[in-house]
């Protein structure tokens, strides 16, 4: 469905597109209009026109994202509808949509549904973070003031384990944090003896299974649109219903995370997993000392 769609970010355009020379019709290009007169374009002049490569045309009209030109003879003639419908089709791709998603956008609104700038709304909304949780540049003073003065080989296991990354060979380094937010999760636990490795591989299982969680979920809220999600399946009403999931959503991850470790740990204290796993990691340590 569109709204599932709407999230695919990448284009999908013919790779190595270049604008040909000269008419590629086996015909002279379409003369310019006398006055009054609407104006027409030969493909390699449409393609002149709008910067986008004849390849790339005749692709977007196999794709039915755009229409087919009026032919005269051995000459294919195209007018500013398809002007004004390929640069609709580059702001689409420039906001991530792909070109079946462009597609269905376009026939939607065609067919007389909400304007396209009501749907581009709701995909800019698809697209809003959820929590405020940015890359971000530290320098080696800053990552030291976080990670605590003095604890240069934990700044290296932290680049060893790409929880950060150095950027060039700049003098003093500068790291690249892609979560600023796990990085004070890290360190809270390490603060608590809870190593980076055993931090980085929870993260790694929950990530596992809130990836499948989240694609499941998105799927199956594609599925309900305009039943169980989305009412209206309008652009106002699915806009809502992401408004009001996005609080939700997070609320009910960690009411339903707190639930399920409750349960797990009742049934690792109730099977004795404490005791026996506090006993093998003595005796592991006694027998290193040996």
């Amino acid at each position: 469905m569109m709204v599932g769609a709407m999230s695919a970010a990448p284009d999908d355009a013919p790779p190595d597109d270049r604008p040909t020379d000269g008419p590629t019709d086996g015909a002279p290009a379409v003369g310019g209009p006398s006055a009054g007169e609407a104006v027409e374009y030969s493909i390699d002049e449409l393609a002149a026109v709008t910067g986008v490569p004849s390849r790339t045309i005749r692709y977007y009209q196999s794709k039915g994202t755009l229409s087919s030109p009026e032919r005269r003879g051995r000459v294919a003639v195209y007018t500013d509808e398809h002007v004004e419908r390929l640069r609709t089709i580059a702001e689409l791709q420039a906001r991530g949509l792909r070109l079946d998603a462009i597609r269905e956008v376009l026939e939607l609104v065609a067919d007389g549904g909400d304007s396209l700038g009501e749907w581009l709304g709701v995909g800019d909304r698809l697209q809003t973070a959820w929590i405020d949780d940015q890359p971000v540049v530290l320098s080696h003073a800053e990552l030291l003031a976080r990670v605590g003065e003095g604890r240069q080989g934990f700044i290296t296991e932290l680049e060893r384990l790409g929880m950060v990354r150095r950027q060039g060979n700049t003098r003093p380094p500068t790291y690249l944090v892609a979560s600023a937010r796990l990085l004070d999760i890290a360190l809270r636990m390490d603060a608590i003896d809870i190593d980076l490795i055993t931090a980085q591989r929870a993260e790694e299982i929950l990530r596992g299974r809130m990836r499948k969680a989240a694609d499941e979920l998105v799927e199956w809220f594609s599925k309900q649109l305009g039943q169980g999600f989305g009412h209206g399946a309008d652009a106002a009403s699915v806009a809502d219903a992401i408004d009001a999931l996005r609080p939700l959503g997070i609320e009910a991850v960690q009411v339903v995370f707190a639930q399920e470790m409750e349960r797990a740990l009742r049934s690792f204290v109730e099977r004795g997993g404490v005791v026996s796993g506090a006993r093998k990691a003595r005796e592991s340590r006694e027998s290193g000392k040996s």
